[in-house]
């Protein structure tokens, strides 16, 4: 299945895929292991990411489903 990533913030900037094509049952650990693998500059954030599917937060055993909008994002800081 082809899933639809999208970046905020300085993410954007990392340089990631759109998208990228999965195996169903596959979970955001196992999307996320195959995004550093293709795009090692986004492993830096990995222990800060915030993960959400749709408008939905999501934990890394979230299982991914087709039509599923992967968003990551950085922490968020307050000023």
């Amino acid at each position: 299945m082809l899933i639809q990533i999208q970046y905020f913030a300085h993410l954007r900037s990392l340089g990631g895929p759109d998208s990228i094509e999965l195996a169903d049952g596959t979970t955001v650990e196992i999307l996320l292991h195959k995004l550093f693998q293709q795009r090692p500059s986004l492993e830096g954030w990995n222990k800060h990411l915030l993960i959400a599917a749709g408008t939905e937060w999501v934990r890394r055993d979230y299982v991914v489903k087709a039509g599923d909008l992967i968003s990551l994002m950085p922490p968020v800081q307050g000023g």
